[in-house]
């Protein structure tokens, strides 16, 4: 795929689509389920024909395993995966399903099977979302502080200036907890900096990414 190239999207709406797919031997594709708000993945499981039928009909997640059988996602804890899309790769043996959960995904507990990395993605994202939805209120019934920010440049650069120079004492201190309380406040600062001028968290990762290779 040359650069700059855009992948068509292969979505999966009906029972033809799901007749397509290229299964196992027993039957079965693999499923990566992601949250559609965050882009968090949250666990990696199995389907066959039957539960992806239910999955479709139903609006919920259901999966299929070899310990389990057919099961539903959330039938016994609560918590629940409510479908958004359902997507296939170029070979037709793994799904994306974009989801809304009720709740974690893993069995542990916690949001995703992948832990506290995966956490990370979905903590930033979260955050992200909410700097967007703060911007974007029509008519709110008091002016939040990051709409405050986003309306006043001087501010805003001077709050950015501010928690730097509170980060560089901190560390210039040797103090762990306060660098790491302040850390949390510049990205914060940071993500509505990025948001007045277009830019988003995710940007700054493409860039790292590009470099570490």
């Amino acid at each position: 795929m040359t650069t700059g190239e855009t992948v068509a999207a292969r979505p999966i709406r009906s029972e033809t689509d799901l007749e397509s797919l290229s299964y196992s031997s027993e039957g079965l594709v693999t499923i990566v389920t992601q949250d559609a708000e965050t882009g968090a993945v949250l666990m990696v499981a199995h389907a066959d024909l039957d539960a992806l039928s239910r999955t479709l009909s139903t609006g919920e997640m259901h999966y299929r395993s070899r310990r389990r059988g057919l099961w539903r996602k959330g039938e016994t804890s609560g918590n629940t995966q409510r479908l958004v899309s359902l997507s296939r790769d170029c070979d037709g043996d793994a799904i994306l399903a974009r989801v809304v959960p009720a709740g974690p995904a893993c069995h542990e507990g916690i949001t995703s099977c992948f832990g506290n990395e995966a956490l990370a993605a979905d903590r930033a994202a979260t955050l992200a979302a909410t700097i967007d939805s703060r911007a974007s209120e029509q008519n709110p019934t008091e002016s939040s502080y990051t709409r405050k920010l986003l309306s006043n440049e001087n501010l805003r650069l001077k709050k950015l200036g501010e928690e730097s120079a509170e980060l560089i004492a901190a560390c210039a201190q040797g103090d762990r907890d306060r660098a790491v309380n302040e850390s949390a406040d510049l990205f914060y600062h940071m993500l509505v900096a990025l948001r007045a001028v277009g830019a988003e968290w995710r940007d700054v990762l493409s860039v790292l990414g590009s470099r570490a290779h």
